[in-house]
């Protein structure tokens, strides 16, 4: 199947609107796991989207503490090269085998970027990443030039393709686009979580920095048959029972905005979340008069949709 695609900002790369989010995949047993997850099904879940004509995964060596990326690496090695798709992945969070349960350390020192580097291209099995990303803002007191220029380092040695960033705001953005041009931002972008369309995103569409939005259906809340009730029954390590937006006053909140679209969906023929869908990704008019969101602009990519448990 064709799916139309669009350029990473001005990377060069072409990718398609959704992307697979393989967060969920990565499974539980740790502090920002989903609750067990059959591997089996998720690499199934994974074909299936690259038979629709999915040509990108962004995944995090996070995720499931590594566990993502293996899974992800397994569908890749069962493919011939010319249908596998472009592979995304993070650094950036370094967690202990201690203790998994652990809250997984921001740390961006070059030594580590590499160390996670390095692992990442063993587990996926592949001899370049072809976009590496850092996952969140250091804590370790490291300088962000130091990180980008271990970023820069990788690119020039091959193992990297393209460099972007996650959850950054405009200050760490020029700080790494001062000493190498940023390929791309992955920010938090929702009906519920719209910040970054005040000043993240302009400055994007300015220095030609592609976008790639992510819990556009805020982790399965806002789709059609999220209910309080599947609240209870998550997995007991599933992230989701210990976020604000997944318990009151919040959640509630939350379906009655997702049900306020009931409306305008019917009307367009589609469920609220296919709407939701469309009004992130698609033209600037249709966001403006259906959803009343802030006005994006073309230099945004691509969504990264996961497969919900």
């Amino acid at each position: 199947m064709q799916i139309n695609k669009r350029f990473l900002g001005s990377s060069g790369l072409e990718i398609t609107p959704v992307g697979f989010g393989a967060w969920a995949i990565g499974g539980g047993g740790w502090t920002y796991g989903w609750g067990p997850q059959d591997d089996k099904v998720s690499e199934d879940t994974i074909r299936r989207a690259i038979e629709l004509g999915v040509n990108w995964i962004d995944t995090a060596a996070v995720y499931g503490l590594g566990h993502s990326e293996t899974v992800v690496g397994r569908v890749l090695h069962s493919l011939p090269a010319f249908e596998r798709p472009f592979i995304f992945t993070k650094c950036g969070l370094v967690w202990d085998e201690r203790n998994r349960m652990a809250e997984p350390r921001r740390n961006l020192h070059p030594e580590s970027i590499r160390a996670e580097c390095e692992a990442s291209l063993r587990r996926l099995g592949i001899e370049r990443i072809d976009l590496y990303q850092f996952h969140w803002p250091d804590e370790t007191g490291t300088p962000i030039e130091d990180s980008w220029a271990e970023m820069l380092r990788l690119i020039e040695e091959g193992k990297v393709r393209l460099g972007g960033v996650s959850n950054f705001d405009v200050g760490l953005l020029e700080s790494c686009d001062a000493i190498r041009h940023v390929d791309s931002l992955q920010a938090p972008f929702s009906l519920i979580h719209r910040d970054v369309a005040a000043r993240e995103i302009p400055w994007c569409a300015a220095q030609g920095t592609g976008v790639i939005c992510y819990s556009p259906m805020q982790s399965g809340l806002l789709t059609d048959r999220f209910s309080t009730e599947r609240v209870a029954n998550m997995a007991n390590d599933d992230w989701r029972r210990r976020s604000s937006e997944f318990n009151s006053p919040n959640l509630q909140r939350n379906l009655d905005l997702r049900d306020a679209l009931r409306p305008i969906a019917r009307r367009h023929g589609l469920q609220s979340h296919r709407l939701q869908s469309a009004g992130h990704s698609a033209g600037r008019e249709f966001r403006r008069r259906s959803l009343g969101l802030a006005v994006l602009n073309r230099w945004m990519a691509g969504l990264v949709l996961p497969m919900w448990s």
